[in-house]
């Protein structure tokens, strides 16, 4: 069993900043890299950034500037930096990871976390 565990969503006032933090447990051997997506209302889920075993950084075109991924995903943790929320930053956000199993060596499965709501509101 793998969980994935977010934790730093509320309600923000637009120009704030957050901080979401997520830890993954369970039976997990390594982790190749971990992410994190967000789901606006009535919008398809989109990749926000992503952060590998080696500590390289990705983000999505649309989400460089205000977004920082940061932590080790070697310890299964994995945060966001949010600065300057927007409105349109109102989205449950989700931790990602894509890993290997201790009972099923050598195959890579990807798990979601529930989530974390962030509402940027004034």
């Amino acid at each position: 069993q793998v969980r994935l565990v977010e934790s730093g969503g509320g309600l923000v006032q637009p120009g704030g900043s957050l901080r979401l933090s997520c830890a993954a447990s369970g039976t997990i051997s390594s982790i190749n890299y971990m992410a994190w997506y967000r789901q606006a209302p009535g919008k398809q889920r989109e990749l926000v950034a992503t952060l590998d075993s080696s500590g390289v950084e990705d983000y999505a075109d649309s989400m460089k500037g205000r977004f920082t991924i940061s932590g080790d995903p070697a310890k299964n943790t994995v945060s966001l930096q949010i600065n300057i929320l927007k409105p349109e930053d109102t989205a449950v956000y989700y931790c990602y990871a894509l890993l290997i199993e201790l009972q099923m060596p050598g195959r890579l499965k990807g798990y979601f976390g529930q989530g974390t709501q962030v509402t940027v509101a004034s």
